[in-house]
C-alpha cells in the first residue's frame, strides 16, 4: 500500500470517537472515565505535590470511586484524606460515591 493511500492518524481518532458515540456501553464507559478524571482534578489541589505524583484516577461506579496509589504510603495518606476529598467534592456539586483507595498493580 502506498503511503498516500494509508489513513491518517486523525481519521483513526475520528473513527474511534464515532464508535464511542454510537455504542451505548462505550459511551457510558467514556463518560465514567471522564468523570473520574474530573473528580481527581477537583481534589488534586488538596494534595501535596509528592502525593499528587503518586495518584491516578481509577474506576467510578454508583457505589465507589477508586483512587489508585503508586505505593502503600500514598494509599495510607489518601485513606486519611478521603473524608476531606469527599467533603470538597460535595461542596463542588460532585457528591456521590464513596472513595476507595487501592495500591496500583505494577506491570
Amino acid at each position: 500500500m502506498a503511503s498516500s493511500q494509508r489513513p491518517s492518524p486523525d481519521s483513526h481518532r475520528r473513527s474511534l470517537g464515532a464508535a464511542l458515540g454510537e455504542d451505548h456501553t462505550l459511551r457510558d464507559l467514556l463518560a465514567r472515565v471522564r468523570e473520574s478524571q474530573a473528580r481527581l482534578a477537583a481534589i488534586t489541589p488538596l494534595m501535596d505535590p509528592a502525593l499528587r505524583a503518586a495518584v491516578q484516577a481509577g474506576p467510578l461506579d454508583e457505589q465507589t470511586w477508586v483512587l489508585l496509589a503508586a505505593h502503600s504510603a500514598a494509599a495510607a495518606k489518601l485513606r486519611q484524606l478521603a473524608p476531606v476529598f469527599e467533603a470538597a467534592l460535595q461542596a463542588q456539586g460532585r457528591g456521590g460515591p464513596a472513595i476507595k483507595v487501592k495500591v496500583a498493580q505494577r506491570s
